[in-house]
C-alpha cells in the first residue's frame, strides 16, 4: 500500500473506496431493470425520463440518484458483455502458430 505522507493507511484506504449510495436507489434500480429492462438505455436523460415515468419519487434528486444508478448498472452490462464477445472472437494460437 502507498502511503504519502502526513497520512495513515487507513485515510488512504478510504480515499480509493468508490461511491456509496443508500440501499432504496439499489434496490429500486434493480427492480426496475429487472421489471423493465428494454425502457432503459445506459443513457442519463432517456433513464431518468423513464424512471420519472415508472416511479413516484420524493424528489428530483432521489429520482436522478436511481437513474444514475441504472445508468451505470447498463454500461457495466454492456462492458461485460462486449469483454465477452471480444474473448470470443479472438482465436486461440493454434500448434503450428506456436512453433
Amino acid at each position: 500500500m502507498l502511503t504519502l505522507a502526513g497520512m495513515s493507511d487507513f485515510t488512504i484506504e478510504l480515499l480509493s473506496l468508490g461511491k456509496v449510495r443508500i440501499e432504496t436507489v439499489k434496490r429500486t434500480s434493480r427492480e426496475l431493470l429487472r421489471r423493465y429492462p428494454d425502457r432503459f438505455s445506459g443513457e442519463f436523460e432517456s433513464d431518468k425520463q423513464a424512471v420519472n415515468e415508472l416511479v413516484i419519487t420524493q424528489s428530483k434528486r432521489l429520482r436522478n440518484r436511481i437513474a444514475g444508478y441504472i445508468t451505470r448498472l447498463k454500461v457495466v452490462e454492456a462492458e461485460r458483455a462486449a469483454a465477452t464477445q471480444g474473448s470470443e472472437e479472438i482465436p486461440e494460437p493454434s500448434e503450428s502458430d506456436v512453433e
